[in-house]
This record gives C-alpha cells, sequence and structure tokens, in this order.
C-alpha cells in the first residue's frame, strides 16, 4: 500500500471552512506566494475562489499555483532580457557571481532570477 504525501490543512474563506489536501511542496509554495504577496492564507485562498474555476478549490489552488510562478517566471525572463539582454548570448562568466538575497547567500542564474523578481 502507498502512503499518501498529502497534507491535510482546514482552511477559511469565502465559502467557509473547509481542507484541503495538496502536496507539501504545494503548501509551501502557497507560503511563498502569501510572503510575496503580504497576505494571509485565508485571504489568498479567497482570491483564488473568486477567479471561480469549473473545478473544485483545490484544483483552483493548485492550477493557481502553476500559474502565479509561471507568470513570475516569465516576468522575470523579461526583466532580465531587457537590463542583461539575451541570456542566451550571455557569457557563463558574467553568471559566475553571489548575492545576497533576503538573507540567504544565492549564485549564479538564481542570482540573476532574484534581481529580476525583485525588479517586478
Amino acid at each position: 500500500m502507498t502512503i499518501s504525501r498529502l497534507i491535510n490543512r482546514n482552511i477559511s474563506a469565502g465559502r467557509g471552512r473547509t481542507s484541503m489536501r495538496l502536496e507539501p511542496e504545494l503548501w509551501e509554495a502557497l507560503d511563498d506566494i502569501c510572503h510575496r504577496e503580504r497576505i494571509t492564507m485565508r485571504e489568498l485562498v479567497r482570491r483564488i475562489e473568486l477567479t471561480e474555476h469549473k473545478c473544485g478549490r483545490t484544483s483552483s489552488v493548485r492550477v493557481y499555483i502553476v500559474d502565479y510562478f509561471r507568470y513570475a517566471s516569465r516576468a522575470a525572463s523579461r526583466v532580465m532580457n531587457a537590463s542583461l539582454g539575451n541570456l542566451v548570448d550571455t557569457p557563463r562568466e558574467d553568471m559566475a557571481h553571489s548575492e545576497m538575497v533576503h538573507g540567504e547567500m544565492v549564485h549564479g542564474e538564481m542570482a540573476l532570477v532574484s534581481r529580476a523578481m525583485a525588479a517586478l
């Protein structure tokens, strides 16, 4: 028998209190979104509910997470392309630097992505 990795949490939002089962990575992604947007989990789920996806709440949350980070990735790419030129043409040694981002040392391409995300 396979043990489920899903974590069950109670959530209160616009449609009342309910529970959602998500993978640990998705709960972490939701926490990251809440931190970045400076909102509570309750407010985030309420906003997701307002999008009125044609699926249930948990599926809507999963879709929202993918869409959020897909958009952030595209926005970061646009910022990097505008400020650094095409990254494909950027010499690798130009990316071999480190920066402190939110108190953590990040290296190479992740430092560039972090800088681009901070510029958004």
